[in-house]
């Protein structure tokens, strides 16, 4: 019998993550769908966006979803995040575009691990340190390294733009009584996390299994994003502070002016490829694959303790075999 609807996307049919847009933020509109289109209608009118090249949608306050909008999403691995005014909170997301858990099987060993999850933290803080040797350091000694390397980011990129800074500042809720430079890099930091959210889950990572944060839900999501604060939403976020400032623009746009700050810096350093290259080098070390066609293949298996992994869907009864055994 013939299954209605449309058939399913097969994972060879999609398109990879980090070659996708990195993430679309929409609020007030109603998300539809047009044949292979996600659309988005407010009082302005409709704008279609593609969803097979969709990394994330960041679903604002004041949407509404059909039903068939969430079904093209997750056919074709697009995630939807579910995010607060501004963008600044999270709340949920969708189905992931991995179909296989190689990288969550390796991510799960390396985590439970107490030797192998500090090698993997090392390892992240080699990416943001690559000329300091850090493979005899303790945990306590990198989180000192990184919280002084924040500080000095923090009074270069303000000795670069005038923006003054003085500490880092903000109540999650109450996003306007942060100054202006506070509130770009509340909402730079939040457009990073849902677009590294995005891709951790379309690898088919655990968003909560972290190695250097933990006990959240996207502990992961935060270790993978501090590898490119540095690069991206840190700079990005004083350069829309100054420029708030020069031009006198008004400052309830904060969030919006940083947004659309992050997508063209995202967009020009490429970031989805480095992310999706950077959780294979952390959880597969040595694996030269990078992003292999394995991680979006449809592949179920049966776990043997004495064989490894066999092959799924196949009956392993003797043929004389009857119950009761």
């Amino acid at each position: 019998m013939d299954i209605p609807g449309v058939r399913p996307s097969r994972p060879s049919e999609l398109v990879r993550v980090q070659d996708r847009l990195s993430f679309v933020y929409v609020e007030r509109a109603t998300i539809g769908r047009d044949d292979s289109a996600i659309t988005a209608t407010d009082d302005a009118g409709v704008i279609h966006i593609p969803a097979a090249s969709l990394g994330a949608l960041l679903l604002g306050p004041g949407t509404r979803v059909t039903h068939q909008a969430m079904l093209l999403l997750a056919d074709s691995g697009s995630t939807a995040v579910w995010v607060g005014e501004r963008g600044v909170r999270y709340y949920a997301h969708g189905r992931p575009l991995g179909r296989t858990t190689r990288l969550l099987d390796a991510q799960a060993r390396a985590v439970t691990n107490t030797r192998s999850r500090v090698a993997v933290a090392r390892a992240m803080y080699e990416m943001r340190f690559p000329d300091d040797d850090v493979s005899e350091c303790s945990m306590q000694q990198l989180r000192g390294r990184e919280g002084a390397r924040v500080r000095g980011l923090y009074r270069t990129h303000s000795d670069r733009t005038g923006v003054e800074w003085n500490r880092r500042d903000y109540k999650p809720d109450d996003f306007a009584s942060s100054d202006v430079i506070n509130q770009a890099l509340s909402a730079a930091h939040s457009c990073l996390y849902g677009i590294v959210h995005s891709v951790v889950v379309a690898l088919g990572c655990s968003p909560g299994l972290g190695f250097v944060h933990t006990g959240h839900d996207r502990s992961f999501v935060y270790d993978i994003a501090d590898l490119y604060k540095a690069d991206i939403t840190i700079p990005v976020a004083f350069d829309v502070a100054e420029t708030i400032e020069r031009e006198d623009l008004p400052e309830d746009d904060v969030g919006g002016i940083t947004r659309r700050a992050v997508r063209d810096a995202v967009k020009s350093g490429a970031i989805l490829t480095r992310c999706v290259r950077d959780i294979h080098t952390l959880l597969l070390p040595g694996d030269d694959r990078g992003d292999a066609r394995e991680d979006y293949a449809d592949v179920i298996e049966l776990w043997d303790d004495r064989q490894g992994n066999v092959v799924g869907g196949t009956n392993f009864a003797p043929e004389d075999m009857e119950p009761p055994w």
